[in-house]
């Protein structure tokens, strides 16, 4: 137990030392000048402080006050020791943040006592303090622990999804790392830049409602097809709709609306300029971008730097003008996302990036056996 004392008077400061130390229940620290005790008080976390009241430099009003204006101090049992009695000063104290007051013509017994008292409420708002420090610590814990597996569901269920008409998860981080860039760029809040980031994987959730056939087929679709590949984004607003968890409402927006266009051209609803959700406006020109960009069983990839010229000719048209320069703002850092595409499940923090604990998924070819002589005959 840490206490401060502070009284012009040398008297004073050795009786009140002597008191408090005798049941070696605290320690003292004692100051004749405020203004020296205040400096003290801000470097060190005293559990309890006595302030004279009548002092030169600065009243232990003043004290009070200044006290309370440092954080350790908002609990900290802080008493008044005076002869004043008068309501004007007490209520001055009270006012400023005194907890008690000690009379300075108490006797030394009742003194005695109440300092011992003193010690013993400061001992248990300290307790209270450590409880409520430890209390915060576990809650802040479980939370991150409950944020880590709330990103790793995501993006595993992502990968399922991913997994039906790719190799890999690399469509699906990249998709995630240009949304959450973009995000920024546009001066977005930190929390919701990694709600986007979180969220965006999830954009072709309804594509597991498509059949292989029209989902694989090598070559171009036809008009009945593609029709059929337009519905995953209803399909996705129905899987993730309706649910109570902000991250996975900003999904469904996502899911439903990232194929909108910013001239009203898009599906499935035919929105059009700021009626689409901004995170779905983001997540398009990530997407869109990131297809260009990569090789298909129908396709060569662009190059970054023709893809970038797309993307800028669809401003104002396909893609939300806002978007298309926030994402040209950062072009460096799109570009590295890319180059480093085939590295990321190796080289990222396991607790910052949840992909570090998302497997790569090769596809599995059935292999054709040649049938035995007894089974052939």
């Amino acid at each position: 137990m840490d206490v401060l004392v502070i009284d012009d008077s040398q008297a004073v400061l050795a009786q009140m030392k002597r008191l408090l130390e005798q049941d070696r229940q605290a320690v003292t620290s004692i100051f004749r000048n405020p203004l020296l005790a205040l400096d003290e008080a801000r470097m060190c976390a005293f559990d309890l402080v006595l302030v004279d009241y009548n002092m030169p430099e600065m009243d232990g009003v003043s004290v009070i006050r200044q006290l309370r204006g440092i954080a350790h101090y908002a609990q900290v049992p802080i008493v008044m020791i005076t002869s004043e009695v008068s309501d004007a000063v007490r209520l001055a104290a009270l006012d400023a943040g005194a907890t008690d007051f000690l009379d300075k013509r108490t006797g030394r017994v009742e003194l005695q006592v109440r300092l011992r008292n003193l010690v013993r409420l400061a001992t248990a708002v300290r307790r209270l303090d450590d409880q409520a420090s430890w209390l915060a610590g576990e809650v802040e814990t479980a939370v991150r622990t409950l944020r880590e597996r709330e990103a790793e569901i995501i993006f595993r269920l992502s990968l399922a999804v991913e997994y039906r008409d790719n190799d890999t998860g690399d469509h699906t981080w990249r998709v995630a790392r240009y949304s959450q860039i973009m995000a920024e760029a546009l001066g977005l809040d930190a929390d919701l830049c990694r709600r986007v980031y979180l969220a965006a994987p999830l954009h072709d959730v309804g594509k597991v409602a498509i059949p292989d056939s029209v989902l694989l087929k090598p070559g171009r679709l036809d008009e009945e097809e593609f029709a059929l590949i337009r519905t995953h984004a209803a399909i996705g607003k129905r899987i993730l709709g309706g649910s109570n968890c902000e991250l996975i409402g900003l999904a469904a927006e996502i899911a439903e609306s990232h194929h909108e266009r910013w001239d009203g051209g898009g599906y499935p609803n035919g929105l059009s300029g700021e009626a689409i959700p901004l995170a779905a406006r983001i997540v398009a020109v990530a997407d869109v971008f990131d297809a260009l960009t990569t090789e298909r069983s129908y396709k060569a990839a662009m190059p970054l730097a023709e893809a970038r010229a797309c993307i800028a000719a669809e401003s104002g048209r396909h893609f939300d003008p806002a978007c298309v320069a926030a994402f040209l703002s950062r072009w460096d850092d799109i570009m590295a996302v890319g180059a480093s595409a085939s590295a990321h499940l190796r080289d990222v923090p396991f607790r910052i990036e949840p992909w570090a604990r998302v497997p790569s998924l090769p596809r599995e070819v059935p292999v054709e056996v040649a049938p035995r002589a007894d089974e052939a005959a």
